[in-house]
């Protein structure tokens, strides 16, 4: 299971439940001293050492780089989780020329699991399907997102963080026509509000310590993460969960001719058209 963003919050707190229950996990990180970390804490719960790989995805070369030491490394990729995401200031671009928080938190993905599709399509077999995991949010619901150029810049990082929410689940959409044929299941999720080191980078996630009862901890927020990479019923490709459940999204979110138009723009975008 190869796990982005795994060094803080919910992608580590998933990656080590999955190691607990003796799943093998492959960690993704950009920090290297939290990747540690990460490493360290899968190896206290399962004793064996993570294979743990760095990269900024907000450096499109770098995802180009990690996906092909991935795909050279190994030969299946059984569940590839795009968690990987951040918040950022929409005044500088990314090296790439794109929006800082779209290129992390859907750009890179998108990539990413391009690059890695020929292994997770050897995964899948009489022993079940690939899974892609995405992490989405309730913010897809303000998210101005335009599909014919999603790097665009966004006027605050907030409304760049929805746009990039809607673009999570729309890549979920039409994956899931695409890919749901070769055994490849691709589904998306709301972890709920988290009090994260994530979090805390926004006034509007601070008032977790004011009102606890309104957020979850990373290891709450990962639960459903883990259903779906080990659920066997209820998967639906294209599918959109909370609390190990269907969840409700907006129209713009779920539309099959915007999933489309995001899906040749990002393939532009990324350089893989």
């Amino acid at each position: 299971m190869v796990i982005t963003g795994a060094s803080s919050g919910i992608g580590l707190a998933g990656a080590v439940e999955l190691a607990r229950g003796r799943d093998e996990v492959v960690l993704l990180g950009r920090n290297p001293a939290r990747l540690q970390h990460a490493v360290d804490a899968v190896r206290e719960v399962s004793a064996r050492t993570p294979a743990a790989y760095r990269a900024d995805f907000a450096v499109l070369d770098e995802v180009r780089e990690v996906g092909a030491r991935l795909a050279a490394d190994y030969e299946r990729v059984h569940v590839l989780i795009n968690n990987a995401g951040q918040l950022a200031s929409v005044r500088r671009p990314t090296v790439d020329g794109w929006d800082p928080t779209m290129q992390t938190n859907h750009l890179a993905g998108f990539l990413l699991t391009h690059l890695l599709l020929d292994r997770l399509r050897a995964a899948a077999g009489a022993d079940g399907p690939a899974r892609v995991i995405t992490t989405g949010s309730a913010a897809e619901a303000w998210g101005t997102l335009d599909v014919r150029r999603p790097g665009r810049r966004q006027l605050s990082r907030w409304l760049a963080y929805g746009a990039s929410k809607q673009a999570n689940l729309l890549f979920t959409v039409a994956a899931a026509r695409r890919w749901a044929p070769y055994g490849i299941v691709p589904t998306c999720f709301f972890p709920g509000l988290i009090r994260s080191r994530f979090g805390r980078r926004s006034p509007l996630f601070s008032l977790a310590g004011l009102v606890p009862v309104l957020f979850r901890s990373p290891a709450q927020g990962a639960e459903t993460l883990v259903w779906l990479a080990r659920e066997t019923d209820g998967l639906v490709p294209g599918g959109y969960f909370a609390w190990e459940r269907p969840f409700g999204a907006t129209g713009r979110s779920t539309s099959l001719r915007r999933a489309d138009l995001l899906w040749e723009s990002s393939l532009a975008a990324t350089g893989l058209s």
